[in-house]
């Protein structure tokens, strides 16, 4: 099984996003979170966030950049609940009953989409406001020499 996880490869998420996603997070499009917006919600950060950001699943942050890599079973259980509790705490659904359904469709959704590609892939998210909602569009760079975990590393540089 496959899902996709968020990487820093420079110091611009830093900058651009409201509340940018560590490295090494599960993530999904996030699309959800801009299903109500209207031109007048995209301005700054949050424009940034809209057009290009990938949803954490652990930190509610965004990131520029996923990686595809494996995922286990309980950790494919663990990000559900969490993306529930999420969905109850922040989004409005009214228990986890609820919610978790619709948390298993969102992360199944990206894991359909990962499984199309190797390990190692890099995706980017682009999304457009239309008069029907919101377009999300997709890229892909394939794995190069380096591994997913040459850019998911933690720490300092110092």
């Amino acid at each position: 099984m496959k899902l996709a996880r968020t990487l820093q490869l420079d110091i611009s998420d830093e900058n651009v996003f409201e509340k940018p996603a560590p490295s090494g997070e599960w993530a999904i499009s996030g699309g959800f979170e801009f299903s109500n917006w209207t031109e007048a919600d995209l301005k700054g950060k949050a424009r940034q966030a809209f057009s290009n950001g990938w949803y954490s699943i652990e930190s509610g942050g965004r990131a520029s950049f996923v990686g595809v890599c494996n995922i286990t079973e309980p950790e494919l259980e663990h990000v559900r609940r969490t993306l529930a509790q999420t969905f109850v705490d922040h989004y409005g659904a009214p228990d986890i009953d609820a919610a978790y359904p619709v948390a298993c469709e969102e992360i199944d959704q990206m894991r359909s989409m990962c499984e199309d590609f190797e390990d190692n892939t890099l995706l980017m998210v682009s999304r457009t406001l239309t008069e029907l909602g919101v377009e999300e569009t997709y890229r892909s760079r394939g794995p190069q020499d380096a591994s997913l975990e040459a850019f998911a590393v933690h720490g300092s540089v110092d």
